[in-house]
């Protein structure tokens, strides 16, 4: 299952795209090539995608090198009054989806705002582009942005975040849960707790199947035991259904 902010990178391409929209039918997104100078949303059948990750031309990265972290309360009041500019510009554009997505519909709507906030047409197209990089959040539009990192650089075969692959061998079912395995878990948790009303362990854990690893090769999958050993040691205060 796919996510809107979701990171999808091509190892053949050293492409990563993130996923900003996905329709109400599931069928159909619109994903951003991250790190590409003049980069615009692109149409995509969701089946293309599931099929990329599926045939491992491309891998789900568990971790954002792109997004916002920190905490904006401790920067400087002026950083904050740059970023409210320019979410009042944004704000107004991405409340009208997929249109801001669609170029034919994108031009008149920047035109528009344009001439509300007396903000120039470049300056608005780069607060899109770095709002639409960094992961869709007011924050991604503070200026000097530190962490969205170096365009052009290869992300996806770092610990943690290559698809389904642990960083230490193991045959099943003595699988080593080490720190690539248990963020894989982590992640799993948070994937399956925003798409279902109802927490599921084993719901979780076969999304995580599915998501993350190759079904097919039972020798690198982790057990159940596991998973629900590591959510439980992690989290102690947290409950759920199994």
């Amino acid at each position: 299952m796919l996510l809107k902010n979701d990171l999808l990178y091509y190892p053949a391409q050293a492409r990563t795209v993130r996923i900003l929209w996905i329709d109400s039918a599931a069928s159909v997104a619109y994903t951003f090539d991250v790190g590409v100078k003049g980069a615009h949303p692109e149409l995509a059948p969701l089946h293309c995608l599931h099929a990329d990750l599926g045939a491992r031309r491309a891998q789900l990265m568990l971790v954002d090198p792109y997004a916002a972290r920190g905490d904006p309360s401790l920067l400087p009041a002026r950083h904050r009054q740059v970023r409210d500019r320019a979410w009042a510009v944004v704000q107004g554009l991405i409340a009208d989806e997929p249109a801001i997505y669609q170029a034919r519909h994108r031009g008149r709507m920047v035109m528009a705002q344009s001439a509300l906030h007396g903000v120039s047409h470049p300056s608005i197209y780069r607060y899109l582009r770095r709002y639409w990089e960094r992961g869709q959040h007011p924050d991604t539009l503070l200026p000097d942005y530190k962490n969205s990192g170096a365009p052009g650089k290869t992300r996806g075969s770092s610990a943690g975040v290559k698809r389904g692959r642990p960083r230490k061998a193991g045959t099943h079912p003595g699988l080593n849960a080490d720190d690539g395995i248990r963020r894989t878990f982590h992640a799993a948790v948070a994937r399956y707790s925003a798409t279902h009303a109802q927490f599921s362990r084993r719901g979780a854990y076969r999304q995580m199947i599915e998501d993350f690893f190759d079904p097919r090769e039972a020798d690198r999958l982790p057990t159940f035991g596991q998973f629900n050993y590591w959510i439980e040691k992690d989290a102690p205060g947290a409950s759920a259904s199994a």
